[in-house]
């Protein structure tokens, strides 16, 4: 028996952001439109929507799926004469669920230290799951959210799938 589930998250809406996110005008649009603050580096705000921390200059905002388009019109017009990119990019990506034994799961997939003490809840990853690209968050200890590419989405699924019949027992207690 399985000690973790996958499931796909169903419509799911992603802004990516590109910008000076140490400007002030950038990081009071980000929150106002969010609803949240502005994730540290490798770490995830998460709320309502959820802010992913992916490199100095960019985020990306989950969201509900229909409301991706208008949120990334509303960044852009908020910061109309900032330079800056908002996107809507929800059908280039999935979203998976892992709930269960989430660490041991993605701990045999990626080369992350998945340890509590260095991959805290709030934490997020842009990683490789076996050979592709994907990025991951701990919602919970037990609730995991993967993104990646719509392409190689079954891929991902069927690697999520295998990891999970059989985790390593105690690897994270």
């Amino acid at each position: 028996m399985a000690e973790a589930t996958i499931r796909e998250a169903g419509p799911v809406g992603m802004v990516t952001f590109r910008g000076d996110l140490g400007a002030e005008p950038v990081q009071r649009a980000l929150g106002e439109v969010a609803g949240l603050d502005l994730p540290e580096r490798g770490r995830a705000a998460i709320g309502a929507r959820t802010l992913l921390w992916m490199s100095p200059d960019e985020l990306m905002l989950v969201c509900d799926r229909g409301e991706a388009g208008a949120l990334a019109a509303d960044l852009s017009a908020r910061l109309d004469g900032v330079h800056h990119l908002a996107l809507d990019i929800s059908d280039a990506r999935t979203v998976l669920v892992v709930e269960g034994a989430v660490r041991e799961v993605l701990a045999k997939l990626a080369p992350v230290d998945l340890h509590p003490s260095v991959f805290p809840v709030g934490a997020f990853r842009r990683t490789r799951l076996n050979q592709v690209a994907a990025a991951f968050w701990l919602v919970s200890e037990t609730e995991a959210r993967v993104i990646c590419f719509r392409s190689v989405a079954e891929y991902v699924r069927k690697l999520l799938d295998i990891s999970a019949e059989a985790p390593v027992a105690g690897l994270y207690d």
